[in-house]
Protein backbone atom coordinates (compact mmCIF):
# COMPACT_ATOMS: atom_id res chain seq x y z
CA UNK A 1 0.00 0.00 0.00
CA UNK A 2 3.08 2.13 1.00
CA UNK A 3 4.79 1.62 -2.36
CA UNK A 4 1.39 2.74 -4.65
CA UNK A 5 0.94 5.51 -2.33
CA UNK A 6 4.63 6.79 -3.59
CA UNK A 7 3.78 5.49 -7.17
CA UNK A 8 0.64 7.34 -7.33
CA UNK A 9 2.11 10.13 -6.16
CA UNK A 10 4.68 10.66 -8.46
CA UNK A 11 1.71 10.12 -11.68
CA UNK A 12 0.19 13.74 -10.55
CA UNK A 13 1.30 16.99 -10.84
CA UNK A 14 1.55 19.75 -7.84
CA UNK A 15 -1.62 21.45 -8.65
CA UNK A 16 -3.33 17.96 -8.05
CA UNK A 17 -1.16 17.44 -4.46
CA UNK A 18 -2.10 20.83 -3.30
CA UNK A 19 -6.26 20.06 -3.95
CA UNK A 20 -5.26 16.58 -2.33
CA UNK A 21 -4.07 18.24 0.70
CA UNK A 22 -6.58 20.97 1.23
CA UNK A 23 -9.66 18.27 0.66
CA UNK A 24 -7.39 16.27 3.38
CA UNK A 25 -7.25 19.11 5.53
CA UNK A 26 -11.32 20.10 5.01
CA UNK A 27 -11.58 16.30 6.58
CA UNK A 28 -10.00 17.32 9.29
CA UNK A 29 -11.82 20.60 10.14
CA UNK A 30 -8.85 22.32 9.05
CA UNK A 31 -8.50 25.36 6.25
CA UNK A 32 -5.49 25.76 3.88
CA UNK A 33 -4.26 28.61 5.84
CA UNK A 34 -3.99 26.55 8.89
CA UNK A 35 -6.90 28.25 10.51
CA UNK A 36 -9.76 26.51 12.46
CA UNK A 37 -13.38 28.27 13.38
CA UNK A 38 -11.75 28.37 16.75
CA UNK A 39 -8.68 30.69 15.81
CA UNK A 40 -10.87 33.12 14.16
CA UNK A 41 -11.10 35.97 17.23
CA UNK A 42 -14.91 36.76 16.62
CA UNK A 43 -16.89 38.34 19.69
CA UNK A 44 -19.55 37.18 20.28
CA UNK A 45 -18.68 33.88 19.17
CA UNK A 46 -21.76 32.69 15.87
CA UNK A 47 -23.87 30.17 16.17
CA UNK A 48 -22.45 28.20 13.18
CA UNK A 49 -18.68 28.66 11.91
CA UNK A 50 -16.47 26.27 9.65
CA UNK A 51 -13.21 27.90 8.03
CA UNK A 52 -12.93 26.73 3.94
CA UNK A 53 -9.43 27.42 1.84
CA UNK A 54 -7.96 30.28 0.61
CA UNK A 55 -8.35 34.43 1.49
CA UNK A 56 -10.68 36.80 0.02
CA UNK A 57 -8.67 39.73 -0.72
CA UNK A 58 -9.77 43.21 -0.74
CA UNK A 59 -8.19 46.14 -3.58
CA UNK A 60 -9.23 49.07 -5.30
CA UNK A 61 -10.89 46.68 -8.04
CA UNK A 62 -13.23 45.37 -5.37
CA UNK A 63 -16.70 46.06 -6.49
CA UNK A 64 -20.23 45.55 -4.50
CA UNK A 65 -23.76 44.70 -5.22
CA UNK A 66 -26.56 45.60 -3.06
CA UNK A 67 -29.98 44.91 -3.06
CA UNK A 68 -33.04 47.28 -3.37
CA UNK A 69 -34.35 48.06 0.79
CA UNK A 70 -37.35 50.53 1.45
CA UNK A 71 -35.79 53.65 2.32
CA UNK A 72 -32.40 52.72 0.84
CA UNK A 73 -31.51 51.17 5.06
CA UNK A 74 -29.39 48.60 3.24
CA UNK A 75 -27.05 50.86 1.14
CA UNK A 76 -27.03 53.23 4.05
CA UNK A 77 -25.71 50.51 6.47
CA UNK A 78 -23.43 49.67 4.54
CA UNK A 79 -22.40 52.96 3.20
CA UNK A 80 -21.34 53.40 7.38
CA UNK A 81 -19.28 49.98 6.76
CA UNK A 82 -17.58 51.11 4.17
CA UNK A 83 -16.08 54.42 5.40
CA UNK A 84 -14.59 52.66 8.54
CA UNK A 85 -13.08 49.69 6.16
CA UNK A 86 -11.74 52.91 3.59
CA UNK A 87 -10.42 55.00 6.79
CA UNK A 88 -8.45 51.59 7.81
CA UNK A 89 -7.11 50.36 4.63
CA UNK A 90 -7.35 53.53 2.23
CA UNK A 91 -9.44 51.35 -0.44
CA UNK A 92 -12.91 52.91 -1.90
CA UNK A 93 -14.97 50.43 -2.14
CA UNK A 94 -17.22 50.78 -5.53
CA UNK A 95 -20.84 50.03 -6.24
CA UNK A 96 -22.07 48.13 -9.77
CA UNK A 97 -25.51 46.75 -10.48
CA UNK A 98 -24.61 43.28 -11.75
CA UNK A 99 -24.50 40.77 -9.45
CA UNK A 100 -22.08 38.85 -11.64
CA UNK A 101 -19.57 41.46 -11.89
CA UNK A 102 -19.22 42.18 -7.60
CA UNK A 103 -16.69 40.64 -5.94
CA UNK A 104 -19.49 41.44 -2.51
CA UNK A 105 -22.84 40.77 -3.32
CA UNK A 106 -25.55 41.57 -0.30
CA UNK A 107 -28.52 39.27 -0.95
CA UNK A 108 -32.20 39.50 0.32
CA UNK A 109 -33.33 36.21 2.33
CA UNK A 110 -36.62 36.52 3.90
CA UNK A 111 -36.30 33.07 5.66
CA UNK A 112 -34.04 34.21 8.04
CA UNK A 113 -35.27 36.25 10.95
CA UNK A 114 -34.47 39.66 11.77
CA UNK A 115 -31.09 39.89 13.00
CA UNK A 116 -29.79 36.97 11.83
CA UNK A 117 -27.49 36.79 8.68
CA UNK A 118 -24.80 34.31 6.58
CA UNK A 119 -21.74 35.15 5.34
CA UNK A 120 -19.95 32.89 3.14
CA UNK A 121 -16.44 34.09 2.16
CA UNK A 122 -14.62 32.04 -0.39
CA UNK A 123 -11.50 33.35 -2.40
CA UNK A 124 -13.22 35.20 -4.81
CA UNK A 125 -16.39 36.37 -3.58
CA UNK A 126 -18.05 37.41 -0.32
CA UNK A 127 -22.04 37.07 0.28
CA UNK A 128 -23.94 38.39 2.68
CA UNK A 129 -27.16 37.51 3.00
CA UNK A 130 -30.03 38.86 5.86
CA UNK A 131 -33.65 39.89 5.77
CA UNK A 132 -33.30 43.10 7.71
CA UNK A 133 -31.04 45.89 7.91
CA UNK A 134 -29.73 44.67 10.97
CA UNK A 135 -28.81 41.53 10.30
CA UNK A 136 -26.03 43.02 7.52
CA UNK A 137 -24.77 45.63 9.97
CA UNK A 138 -24.31 42.79 12.08
CA UNK A 139 -22.72 40.27 9.49
CA UNK A 140 -20.47 43.23 8.55
CA UNK A 141 -19.64 43.55 12.16
CA UNK A 142 -18.22 39.81 11.80
CA UNK A 143 -16.61 40.44 8.98
CA UNK A 144 -14.69 43.76 10.17
CA UNK A 145 -13.02 41.30 13.29
CA UNK A 146 -12.19 38.62 10.75
CA UNK A 147 -10.07 41.32 9.27
CA UNK A 148 -5.97 41.76 9.51
CA UNK A 149 -6.57 44.49 12.06
CA UNK A 150 -9.53 45.39 14.30
CA UNK A 151 -8.66 49.36 12.82
CA UNK A 152 -11.90 48.78 10.65
CA UNK A 153 -14.26 47.75 13.58
CA UNK A 154 -12.97 51.10 14.88
CA UNK A 155 -13.07 52.92 11.85
CA UNK A 156 -9.23 54.30 12.33
CA UNK A 157 -6.06 54.23 9.77
CA UNK A 158 -3.77 51.18 10.53
CA UNK A 159 -0.48 51.67 7.87
CA UNK A 160 1.09 48.02 9.34
CA UNK A 161 -1.65 46.31 7.53
CA UNK A 162 0.06 45.38 4.15
CA UNK A 163 -2.85 43.03 2.57
CA UNK A 164 -6.32 43.46 3.47
CA UNK A 165 -7.74 40.00 3.69
CA UNK A 166 -9.99 37.36 5.21
CA UNK A 167 -10.31 33.55 5.65
CA UNK A 168 -12.76 31.89 3.61
CA UNK A 169 -15.62 30.66 5.80
CA UNK A 170 -19.03 29.84 6.46
CA UNK A 171 -20.99 31.79 8.86
CA UNK A 172 -24.90 30.93 10.01
CA UNK A 173 -25.75 33.36 12.76
CA UNK A 174 -28.43 34.49 15.14
CA UNK A 175 -28.57 35.79 18.64
CA UNK A 176 -29.81 33.64 21.40
CA UNK A 177 -31.85 36.61 22.91
CA UNK A 178 -33.68 39.53 21.91
CA UNK A 179 -32.60 41.63 24.27
CA UNK A 180 -28.79 42.40 24.61
CA UNK A 181 -28.40 45.77 26.98
CA UNK A 182 -25.85 47.56 28.84
CA UNK A 183 -27.26 50.27 31.44
CA UNK A 184 -25.22 53.20 31.91
CA UNK A 185 -26.27 55.55 35.68
CA UNK A 186 -25.61 58.84 35.00
CA UNK A 187 -27.64 60.31 37.62
CA UNK A 188 -24.99 60.13 40.29
CA UNK A 189 -22.40 61.44 37.77
CA UNK A 190 -22.52 63.04 34.59
CA UNK A 191 -20.14 62.31 31.62
CA UNK A 192 -21.61 63.51 28.07
CA UNK A 193 -22.43 63.06 24.55
CA UNK A 194 -19.05 61.98 23.54
CA UNK A 195 -18.70 59.47 26.19
CA UNK A 196 -21.89 57.66 25.41
CA UNK A 197 -20.81 57.23 21.79
CA UNK A 198 -17.74 55.29 22.42
CA UNK A 199 -19.84 53.06 24.77
CA UNK A 200 -22.42 52.70 21.77
CA UNK A 201 -19.52 51.79 19.30
CA UNK A 202 -18.36 48.93 21.63
CA UNK A 203 -21.67 47.96 21.97
CA UNK A 204 -22.11 47.96 18.20
CA UNK A 205 -19.40 45.89 17.69
CA UNK A 206 -20.05 43.25 19.98
CA UNK A 207 -24.01 43.03 18.86
CA UNK A 208 -25.59 44.73 21.72
CA UNK A 209 -29.10 46.37 20.67
CA UNK A 210 -30.43 47.73 24.07
CA UNK A 211 -28.21 50.92 25.65
CA UNK A 212 -30.38 51.79 29.15
CA UNK A 213 -29.88 54.69 29.94
CA UNK A 214 -30.53 55.56 33.93
CA UNK A 215 -31.14 59.76 33.43
CA UNK A 216 -32.67 60.34 36.80
CA UNK A 217 -31.41 59.88 40.67
CA UNK A 218 -31.55 61.27 44.44
CA UNK A 219 -28.11 62.86 43.49
CA UNK A 220 -29.27 64.53 40.12
CA UNK A 221 -31.75 64.47 36.99
CA UNK A 222 -30.02 64.56 33.31
CA UNK A 223 -32.24 65.00 30.86
CA UNK A 224 -33.92 68.62 29.90
CA UNK A 225 -37.71 68.47 30.66
CA UNK A 226 -39.28 71.66 29.10
CA UNK A 227 -42.38 71.59 31.28
CA UNK A 228 -40.49 71.32 34.57
CA UNK A 229 -37.25 73.67 33.99
CA UNK A 230 -36.45 73.57 37.59
CA UNK A 231 -35.65 69.89 36.97
CA UNK A 232 -32.15 70.77 35.10
CA UNK A 233 -31.94 74.13 36.71
CA UNK A 234 -31.78 73.16 40.61
CA UNK A 235 -32.32 69.05 39.99
CA UNK A 236 -28.90 68.64 37.89
CA UNK A 237 -26.81 70.11 40.24
CA UNK A 238 -25.32 69.67 43.52
CA UNK A 239 -22.68 70.60 45.92
CA UNK A 240 -20.34 68.10 45.67
CA UNK A 241 -18.84 65.87 42.88
CA UNK A 242 -17.53 63.26 45.47
CA UNK A 243 -20.67 61.43 46.77
CA UNK A 244 -20.18 61.20 50.86
CA UNK A 245 -20.08 57.96 51.94
CA UNK A 246 -18.09 57.05 55.34
CA UNK A 247 -15.47 58.54 55.87
CA UNK A 248 -15.75 60.52 52.85
CA UNK A 249 -17.59 63.69 53.01
CA UNK A 250 -18.97 66.23 50.66
CA UNK A 251 -16.22 67.55 48.91
CA UNK A 252 -18.58 71.33 48.68
CA UNK A 253 -17.98 72.21 44.96
CA UNK A 254 -20.56 72.72 42.63
CA UNK A 255 -20.95 69.98 39.86
CA UNK A 256 -23.34 68.63 37.83
CA UNK A 257 -24.59 68.54 33.77
CA UNK A 258 -27.53 67.51 32.06
CA UNK A 259 -28.36 66.65 28.57
CA UNK A 260 -30.64 68.97 26.20
CA UNK A 261 -33.64 66.98 24.26
CA UNK A 262 -31.93 68.35 21.20
CA UNK A 263 -28.47 66.53 22.61
CA UNK A 264 -30.29 63.26 23.74
CA UNK A 265 -32.00 63.39 20.29
CA UNK A 266 -28.68 63.42 18.56
CA UNK A 267 -27.55 60.23 20.77
CA UNK A 268 -30.59 58.70 20.01
CA UNK A 269 -29.57 59.29 16.15
CA UNK A 270 -26.21 57.72 16.79
CA UNK A 271 -27.46 54.44 18.31
CA UNK A 272 -30.15 54.21 15.78
CA UNK A 273 -26.95 53.71 13.02
CA UNK A 274 -25.79 51.21 15.11
CA UNK A 275 -29.03 49.55 15.73
CA UNK A 276 -29.35 50.04 19.42
CA UNK A 277 -32.40 51.01 21.06
CA UNK A 278 -32.09 53.52 24.15
CA UNK A 279 -34.07 52.84 26.87
CA UNK A 280 -34.45 55.92 28.98
CA UNK A 281 -35.49 55.37 33.02
CA UNK A 282 -36.57 57.79 34.99
CA UNK A 283 -36.62 56.13 38.18
CA UNK A 284 -40.04 57.64 40.47
CA UNK A 285 -41.66 57.76 43.16
CA UNK A 286 -38.08 56.45 44.71
CA UNK A 287 -34.98 57.22 43.86
CA UNK A 288 -36.18 61.30 42.95
CA UNK A 289 -34.60 63.63 45.82
CA UNK A 290 -33.32 66.21 42.80
CA UNK A 291 -36.49 65.79 41.69
CA UNK A 292 -38.27 66.46 44.80
CA UNK A 293 -35.90 69.57 45.20
CA UNK A 294 -36.45 70.81 42.15
CA UNK A 295 -40.49 71.13 43.20
CA UNK A 296 -41.17 70.45 46.93
CA UNK A 297 -44.39 71.96 46.87
CA UNK A 298 -46.24 69.06 45.01
CA UNK A 299 -43.44 66.24 45.00
CA UNK A 300 -43.27 65.98 48.68
CA UNK A 301 -44.45 64.20 51.00
CA UNK A 302 -43.36 67.37 53.51
CA UNK A 303 -42.79 70.30 51.59
CA UNK A 304 -42.70 72.36 54.86
CA UNK A 305 -38.99 70.96 54.95
CA UNK A 306 -35.91 71.86 52.75
CA UNK A 307 -35.40 69.78 50.02
CA UNK A 308 -31.90 69.91 48.37
CA UNK A 309 -30.09 67.72 45.85
CA UNK A 310 -28.23 64.76 47.93
CA UNK A 311 -24.77 64.65 48.08
CA UNK A 312 -24.52 61.09 49.73
CA UNK A 313 -24.15 57.12 48.37
CA UNK A 314 -27.40 54.92 49.61
CA UNK A 315 -31.03 55.46 49.18
CA UNK A 316 -32.72 58.57 50.08
CA UNK A 317 -36.04 58.05 52.21
CA UNK A 318 -36.96 61.85 49.71
CA UNK A 319 -39.80 60.18 47.87
CA UNK A 320 -42.35 61.41 45.59
CA UNK A 321 -45.67 61.66 47.41
CA UNK A 322 -48.09 59.63 45.05
CA UNK A 323 -51.23 60.49 46.82
CA UNK A 324 -50.53 64.09 44.87
CA UNK A 325 -52.52 64.21 42.08
CA UNK A 326 -50.23 67.42 41.02
CA UNK A 327 -47.29 65.08 41.35
CA UNK A 328 -49.36 62.30 39.46
CA UNK A 329 -49.62 65.07 36.50
CA UNK A 330 -45.95 65.64 36.36
CA UNK A 331 -44.94 62.07 36.04
CA UNK A 332 -47.56 61.80 33.07
CA UNK A 333 -45.92 65.07 31.82
CA UNK A 334 -42.21 63.50 32.15
CA UNK A 335 -43.57 60.27 30.39
CA UNK A 336 -45.13 62.30 27.44
CA UNK A 337 -41.67 63.95 26.88
CA UNK A 338 -39.68 61.33 26.54
CA UNK A 339 -41.77 59.28 24.28
CA UNK A 340 -41.27 62.45 22.14
CA UNK A 341 -37.41 62.28 22.63
CA UNK A 342 -37.27 58.52 22.85
CA UNK A 343 -39.25 56.67 19.70
CA UNK A 344 -38.65 52.83 21.05
CA UNK A 345 -41.22 50.47 22.29
CA UNK A 346 -39.78 50.99 26.22
CA UNK A 347 -39.56 53.39 29.20
CA UNK A 348 -38.31 52.24 32.02
CA UNK A 349 -39.68 53.85 35.19
CA UNK A 350 -37.43 52.16 38.27
CA UNK A 351 -39.29 51.09 41.07
CA UNK A 352 -36.84 50.25 42.92
CA UNK A 353 -35.42 50.68 46.60
CA UNK A 354 -38.74 53.08 47.15
CA UNK A 355 -38.93 53.63 51.01
CA UNK A 356 -42.46 53.60 52.30
CA UNK A 357 -41.72 55.64 55.15
CA UNK A 358 -42.78 59.04 54.49
CA UNK A 359 -45.69 57.52 53.21
CA UNK A 360 -46.61 56.24 56.27
CA UNK A 361 -46.51 59.67 57.95
CA UNK A 362 -48.57 61.40 55.35
CA UNK A 363 -52.11 61.21 55.92
CA UNK A 364 -53.28 61.79 51.95
CA UNK A 365 -51.26 58.49 51.52
CA UNK A 366 -52.38 56.57 54.72
CA UNK A 367 -55.85 57.48 53.12
CA UNK A 368 -54.90 56.79 49.29
CA UNK A 369 -53.89 53.19 50.68
CA UNK A 370 -57.14 53.03 52.51
CA UNK A 371 -59.02 53.41 49.49
CA UNK A 372 -57.19 50.94 47.30
CA UNK A 373 -57.64 48.76 49.83
CA UNK A 374 -54.75 47.34 50.77
CA UNK A 375 -52.01 47.63 53.67
CA UNK A 376 -49.00 47.13 51.80
CA UNK A 377 -47.38 50.61 51.16
CA UNK A 378 -45.90 49.03 48.30
CA UNK A 379 -49.12 48.44 46.28
CA UNK A 380 -49.19 52.54 46.60
CA UNK A 381 -46.32 52.03 44.55
CA UNK A 382 -48.03 50.21 41.78
CA UNK A 383 -51.33 52.30 41.76
CA UNK A 384 -48.86 55.65 40.45
CA UNK A 385 -47.86 53.02 37.96
CA UNK A 386 -51.51 52.17 37.05
CA UNK A 387 -51.94 56.01 36.70
CA UNK A 388 -49.43 56.24 34.42
CA UNK A 389 -50.12 53.01 32.40
CA UNK A 390 -53.86 53.71 31.63
CA UNK A 391 -52.20 57.17 30.55
CA UNK A 392 -50.03 55.75 27.92
CA UNK A 393 -53.12 53.67 26.84
CA UNK A 394 -55.20 56.80 25.66
CA UNK A 395 -52.13 57.65 23.57
CA UNK A 396 -52.21 57.34 19.68
CA UNK A 397 -50.85 54.21 18.35
CA UNK A 398 -47.38 55.22 17.48
CA UNK A 399 -47.21 57.14 21.13
CA UNK A 400 -47.91 53.79 23.08
CA UNK A 401 -44.90 52.30 25.39
CA UNK A 402 -44.80 49.64 27.39
CA UNK A 403 -42.92 50.05 31.16
CA UNK A 404 -40.11 48.13 32.61
CA UNK A 405 -39.37 48.12 36.52
CA UNK A 406 -37.11 46.66 38.64
CA UNK A 407 -37.98 43.59 40.79
CA UNK A 408 -38.66 45.18 44.02
CA UNK A 409 -42.17 45.75 42.10
CA UNK A 410 -43.41 42.29 43.08
CA UNK A 411 -43.05 42.67 46.65
CA UNK A 412 -46.59 44.50 45.66
CA UNK A 413 -49.38 43.16 43.75
CA UNK A 414 -48.58 43.69 40.33
CA UNK A 415 -52.12 42.43 38.90
CA UNK A 416 -53.55 45.89 38.51
CA UNK A 417 -50.60 46.01 36.03
CA UNK A 418 -51.42 43.48 33.81
CA UNK A 419 -49.12 41.14 31.89
CA UNK A 420 -47.86 43.88 29.63
CA UNK A 421 -44.73 44.97 31.78
CA UNK A 422 -41.47 43.68 31.86
CA UNK A 423 -39.41 43.05 34.97
CA UNK A 424 -36.03 43.56 35.39
CA UNK A 425 -34.26 41.27 37.71
CA UNK A 426 -30.99 42.48 39.77
CA UNK A 427 -31.48 41.26 43.47
CA UNK A 428 -31.55 37.43 43.47
CA UNK A 429 -32.40 37.85 40.22
CA UNK A 430 -32.73 34.33 38.87
CA UNK A 431 -35.36 33.90 41.57
CA UNK A 432 -37.40 37.12 40.58
CA UNK A 433 -37.12 36.38 37.13
CA UNK A 434 -38.75 32.98 37.43
CA UNK A 435 -41.21 34.52 39.91
CA UNK A 436 -41.76 37.21 37.03
CA UNK A 437 -42.27 34.67 34.66
CA UNK A 438 -44.14 32.03 36.72
CA UNK A 439 -47.24 35.57 36.56
CA UNK A 440 -47.06 35.64 33.00
CA UNK A 441 -44.49 38.90 32.99
CA UNK A 442 -41.65 38.89 30.52
CA UNK A 443 -38.66 39.34 32.32
CA UNK A 444 -34.69 40.53 31.55
CA UNK A 445 -31.89 38.94 33.79
CA UNK A 446 -29.64 41.60 35.00
CA UNK A 447 -28.08 39.63 38.27
CA UNK A 448 -26.04 42.10 40.67
CA UNK A 449 -23.74 39.11 41.18
CA UNK A 450 -21.84 39.15 38.57
CA UNK A 451 -23.60 41.61 36.00
CA UNK A 452 -22.90 44.62 37.83
CA UNK A 453 -19.58 45.33 36.40
CA UNK A 454 -19.00 48.93 38.17
CA UNK A 455 -17.57 46.54 40.80
CA UNK A 456 -14.12 46.20 41.03
CA UNK A 457 -12.99 43.46 38.58
CA UNK A 458 -9.64 42.44 40.17
CA UNK A 459 -8.16 42.56 44.10
CA UNK A 460 -4.90 44.06 42.66
CA UNK A 461 -3.54 47.19 44.62
CA UNK A 462 -4.32 49.34 41.14
CA UNK A 463 -7.71 48.50 40.83
CA UNK A 464 -9.80 52.36 41.16
CA UNK A 465 -11.88 53.07 43.70
CA UNK A 466 -15.47 51.22 43.60
CA UNK A 467 -17.37 48.70 44.89
CA UNK A 468 -16.96 45.03 45.30
CA UNK A 469 -14.20 43.42 46.34
CA UNK A 470 -13.12 42.20 42.67
CA UNK A 471 -14.96 38.64 42.66
CA UNK A 472 -16.61 40.08 39.23
CA UNK A 473 -13.91 39.05 37.38
CA UNK A 474 -14.57 38.72 33.25
CA UNK A 475 -14.15 34.74 33.60
CA UNK A 476 -17.36 35.26 36.93
CA UNK A 477 -19.09 37.61 34.55
CA UNK A 478 -17.94 35.15 31.33
CA UNK A 479 -19.00 32.07 33.55
CA UNK A 480 -22.92 32.97 34.48
CA UNK A 481 -25.61 31.13 32.60
CA UNK A 482 -28.64 32.57 31.92
CA UNK A 483 -31.56 30.50 32.13
CA UNK A 484 -30.33 28.16 33.86
CA UNK A 485 -32.99 25.10 34.62
CA UNK A 486 -35.29 27.07 33.39
CA UNK A 487 -38.21 24.54 32.11
CA UNK A 488 -39.36 25.14 28.80
CA UNK A 489 -43.10 26.44 29.57
CA UNK A 490 -41.33 29.86 31.23
CA UNK A 491 -38.43 30.20 29.07
CA UNK A 492 -40.65 32.06 26.16
CA UNK A 493 -40.64 35.48 29.25
CA UNK A 494 -36.87 35.74 28.95
CA UNK A 495 -36.25 38.64 26.95
CA UNK A 496 -32.47 38.65 27.34
CA UNK A 497 -29.45 39.78 29.47
CA UNK A 498 -28.01 43.17 30.33
CA UNK A 499 -24.98 44.24 32.55
CA UNK A 500 -25.21 47.72 35.05
CA UNK A 501 -22.96 50.48 35.67
CA UNK A 502 -23.86 52.22 38.79
CA UNK A 503 -21.42 55.03 39.26
CA UNK A 504 -21.78 56.62 42.97
CA UNK A 505 -18.00 55.76 43.08
CA UNK A 506 -17.34 56.39 39.81
CA UNK A 507 -16.42 60.27 39.34
CA UNK A 508 -14.64 60.11 35.53
CA UNK A 509 -15.28 58.17 31.96
CA UNK A 510 -11.80 56.41 32.28
CA UNK A 511 -12.69 54.54 35.51
CA UNK A 512 -15.93 53.67 33.47
CA UNK A 513 -13.97 52.42 30.75
CA UNK A 514 -11.84 50.43 33.04
CA UNK A 515 -14.52 48.78 34.69
CA UNK A 516 -16.50 47.94 31.53
CA UNK A 517 -13.88 46.93 29.50
CA UNK A 518 -13.48 44.22 29.04
CA UNK A 519 -16.44 42.70 30.54
CA UNK A 520 -18.95 44.12 28.29
CA UNK A 521 -17.80 41.92 25.85
CA UNK A 522 -18.74 38.64 28.28
CA UNK A 523 -22.21 40.18 28.78
CA UNK A 524 -21.98 40.25 25.13
CA UNK A 525 -21.48 36.99 24.45
CA UNK A 526 -23.74 35.30 26.95
CA UNK A 527 -26.83 37.14 25.11
CA UNK A 528 -25.78 36.42 21.62
CA UNK A 529 -24.15 32.82 21.27
CA UNK A 530 -26.03 29.33 22.18
CA UNK A 531 -25.13 28.24 25.75
CA UNK A 532 -23.36 25.07 24.18
CA UNK A 533 -20.95 26.69 22.55
CA UNK A 534 -19.63 29.18 25.21
CA UNK A 535 -16.11 28.03 26.97
CA UNK A 536 -14.45 30.87 28.90
CA UNK A 537 -10.96 29.38 27.85
CA UNK A 538 -12.28 29.71 24.30
CA UNK A 539 -13.38 33.20 24.77
CA UNK A 540 -10.55 34.51 26.37
CA UNK A 541 -8.37 33.33 23.32
CA UNK A 542 -10.04 35.18 21.12
CA UNK A 543 -10.43 38.25 23.36
CA UNK A 544 -6.79 38.79 23.02
CA UNK A 545 -7.30 40.85 19.87
CA UNK A 546 -9.72 43.34 21.38
CA UNK A 547 -6.93 45.80 23.64
CA UNK A 548 -5.75 46.70 20.49
CA UNK A 549 -9.38 47.85 19.35
CA UNK A 550 -9.89 49.47 22.62
CA UNK A 551 -6.58 51.83 22.02
CA UNK A 552 -8.00 52.52 18.66
CA UNK A 553 -10.81 54.14 20.29
CA UNK A 554 -9.08 56.05 23.01
CA UNK A 555 -10.66 53.64 25.92
CA UNK A 556 -9.14 52.54 28.94
CA UNK A 557 -9.73 48.97 30.18
CA UNK A 558 -8.49 46.00 32.40
CA UNK A 559 -4.74 45.55 31.22
CA UNK A 560 -3.98 42.70 33.77
CA UNK A 561 -6.60 40.61 31.65
CA UNK A 562 -4.01 40.17 29.08
CA UNK A 563 -0.93 40.24 30.99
Amino acid sequence: MIVFTIYFCLLIDSVSIMKLKAFFLCLLGVSATGLQAHDLNVIPRPAQMAVGEGLFHFNSATRVCLPHYPGDSVRMVFTQWAGNFKAASGISLKETSKTKKAAVVLLLDATLQAEAYKLDVSAGKICISASRPAGFFYALQTLSQLMPSRSVVAGVPDNNVSAWSVPSVRIADAPRFEWRGFMLDEGRHFYGTEEIKKILDIMAAYKMNRFHWHLTEDQGWRLEIKKYPKLTEIGAWRRSKVLGWGDTKPDGQLYGGYYTQEDAREIVKYARDRFIEIVPEVDIPGHSQAAVAAYPEFLACDPQTRHDVWLWQGVSADVINVSNPRAVQFAKDVVDELTEIFPYRYIHLGGDECPTAKWERNNDCREQLNDIGSENYRDLQINFYRQLQEHIARQPAERQRQLIFWNEVLHGNTAPLGKDITIMAWVGADRAAKEAATRGLKTILSPQIPYYINRRQSSLPAEPRSQGNGTETVEAVYNYVPMKDIPADLQTKYMGVQANFWTEWVEDASTVQYLLLPRLAAVAEAGWTPQQLRQYSDFLKRLQAEPAFYRMKGMNFGKHVFE
